[in-house]
């Protein structure tokens, strides 16, 4: 029932947003190199912070004052809410007014050691690990919103890594109060609702892709110093490849990588291929879906793991955007 409720609180606030959105014109306006045509609400993602302080003052209210039967709240929740907001706050006045990437860069940094702070790296990483975990976190956070790109995309990649986790959390080994997967679990559900449809009703924006990603990083980070294993990274190998390899494309064509453009693969299904958007969102989720279920289910070592999974994701992905290119070329 506590979720039903929250399900339908979120659905109201949603659409209390959109008001607010189409009042403001907070809107993302179609260009060359969008895969949308229409004008859609941005920021639809702002329900992710709002999961957050939900999930939040249900920790309070009802678990550190003895009104639940489960007494696990953590005070370390508000170092991670203050690096999640700060994020997010940053996130949605770049949705509303382009900012400068430094500007962005200086609160990123703000908010990765406030997540740093929550996972106690500090004290269980060695000082030379630490510059590492600052370049692999905004390289994600960055690889998230750049992924965000049509309909129902992160969304949908969101809810597969989410249940994936829960799983483990629910079946294999707990690493957190399951209540802090759930909720962003229910944002995701309720934002799909208005985004995985052929003409949707929002976009994340960055509030939403940055959002979430964070909280996705704070939740495998923890799955990683519970067991001491690494391999759970592979839980984020779709967008990571595509990510990485469109990069090492751009760099070996001399383009700045910081425009935007239409490189991915899935802009190419999507664009050039004129495949629908939700249809390559679902392509996307099953294919880490199944990783995920690799990585779950086969008792392999980090190593073993990366080689055995990595490495066959990686050609696969090379030689499906070579022949797509390729079919591509001939048809002009």
């Amino acid at each position: 029932m506590e979720y039903l409720i929250i399900i339908l609180a979120f659905f109201i606030l949603m659409l209390s947003y959109f008001k607010i959105a189409d009042k403001y014109n907070i809107i993302d306006k179609p260009n060359h190199r969008s895969a949308h045509t229409e004008i859609t609400l941005r920021g639809g993602g702002i329900i992710f912070p709002i999961a957050f302080l939900f999930f939040l003052g249900y920790e309070v209210v009802f678990k550190n004052y003895g009104f639940s039967l489960n007494n696990s709240a953590e005070p370390n929740f508000w170092i991670f809410g203050a690096g999640l907001l700060t994020i997010c706050l940053i996130s949605f006045i770049d949705d509303m007014i382009d900012l400068s990437s430094k500007i962005r860069l200086i609160f990123h940094f703000v908010s990765v050691t406030l997540l740093l702070y929550f996972l106690n790296a500090f004290q269980l990483l060695p000082w030379w690990g630490i510059p590492m975990c600052y370049v692999l976190i905004i390289g994600i956070l960055n690889a998230y919103n750049f992924m965000d790109g049509i309909n129902g995309m992160s969304g949908l990649y969101s809810l597969v890594l989410l249940c994936s986790l829960l799983y483990i959390n629910q079946n294999t080994i707990e690493f957190v109060d399951a209540d802090f997967i759930i909720y962003p679990l229910l944002a995701s559900v309720v934002f799909l609702f208005f985004n995985f449809r052929k003409r949707a009703k929002c976009f994340l924006g960055d509030i939403g892709s940055m959002g979430i990603g964070f909280w996705i990083i704070a939740l495998l980070s923890l799955l990683m110093f519970k067991t001491g294993q690494i391999k759970w990274i592979l839980f984020l190998m779709v967008y990571g490849a595509e990510t990485i390899l469109t990069i090492i494309e751009r760099l070996r064509l001399k383009e700045n990588i910081f425009d935007a453009h239409r490189r991915h693969l899935y802009q190419l299904f999507a664009n050039d291929k004129k495949i629908s958007h939700l249809t390559v969102s679902v392509m996307y989720a099953v294919a880490q879906l199944v990783i995920n279920a690799i990585v779950i289910f086969a008792d392999w070592s980090d190593w073993v793991s990366f080689i055995i999974i990595a490495l066959p994701t990686i050609l696969l992905y090379l030689g499906i955007k070579l022949t797509l290119k390729k079919q591509l070329s001939l048809s002009k």
